[in-house]
């Protein structure tokens, strides 16, 4: 069951540059009059969609709880947040004390969630034994619950790296929805340094009916980095990306691309960490039976 919200949030992938938004969104009793949708295209468009990380978190939360149905959030949050103060209805004003300790708890909290998504020992969270690469769900399960038991570190592993979730992106539905894994370390277990090149092999038949990309993030922020590209990817939509004789693709990250591999080639940032995730859409059954599997990013001497 899908709580009532006060606000909805759809984001649709743009692959099809001439077709146009048309999907509607309105209250039932407005469906024999609905008035003009605004659908806004945020290709090439910069804004920040990052939850704060200090003592003003909980103000977010507090804004959100005030704006949203009561029963939007389930009893048992609201019971959380009610004791630290943050009650629909009634204003978030915490005293010196309480504002000190918030603000060790977002410290204390957002560095526990690094580790846990960067360094999780969970082996359900590794699909691939003695490979340093993640799934984005344990298990595949959407609701991070194996067997019916609550995975908060699961959780917290999808929800610190991304928002929104969809049975799509985690069940096995054969070139349908979509699949992903990410990595931060190298094939040698160090982390990427972005001062330095690597290379990743992607073998022959990626098994992605639709379209597959390599995009690279931020670990401070978990969105794109931001450098000199204005889309830090690469994938078979990218304009002249090579593929080799076999049908395989090569990946280059690195703060300057190998000569002849610009098309290929990711740039980071010296100085500064990056992790990447592999997209697959349309994904087909070589990835969930794993007879396809990614190379490691390997470091180039």
């Amino acid at each position: 069951e899908i709580p009532s919200t006060s606000r909805q949030v759809a984001s649709l992938p743009g692959q099809h540059p001439h077709r146009q938004a048309r999907e509607p969104a309105n209250p039932l009793n407005m469906a024999s009059y609905p008035p003009a949708m605004n659908f806004v295209n945020a290709s090439g468009k910069s804004y920040n969609t990052q939850m704060n990380n200090d003592f003003t978190f909980f103000n977010q939360i507090a804004e959100v709880v005030h704006e949203e149905p009561l029963e939007a959030i389930d009893p048992e949050t609201r019971g959380l947040l009610a004791a630290i103060g943050i009650r629909k209805d009634k204003p978030f004003e915490p005293d010196a004390r309480m504002t000190q300790i918030l603000t060790d708890a977002a410290s204390v909290g957002n560095a526990t969630a690094r580790v846990i998504v960067f360094d999780t020992r969970d082996q359900n969270n590794y699909p691939y034994p003695g490979s340093m690469w993640k799934a984005g769900f344990a298990g595949n399960d959407p609701e991070m619950s194996p067997g019916g038991v609550l995975d908060v570190d699961s959780r917290i592993i999808y929800y610190y790296n991304a928002w929104g979730v969809t049975p799509a992106m985690s069940l096995k539905m054969i070139g349908k929805g979509s699949q992903y894994a990410y990595t931060e370390h190298d094939a040698d277990g160090n982390y990427l340094d972005g001062g330095k090149t690597y290379t990743l092999h992607l073998p022959p038949n990626i098994p992605a009916k639709d379209f597959w990309s390599v995009i690279v993030y931020d670990p401070q922020t978990r969105s794109m980095l931001q450098t000199d590209q204005q889309f830090p990817s690469a994938g078979n939509q990218r304009k002249g990306i090579l593929v080799n004789q076999d049908g395989s693709v090569d990946v280059y990250f690195g703060p300057a691309p190998p000569p002849g591999k610009e098309s290929n080639w990711i740039q980071t940032i010296p100085g500064k960490g990056w992790y990447t995730m592999l997209r697959l859409y349309g994904p087909l059954e070589s990835w969930f039976d794993k007879t396809w599997k990614p190379g490691e990013i390997e470091l180039v001497n």
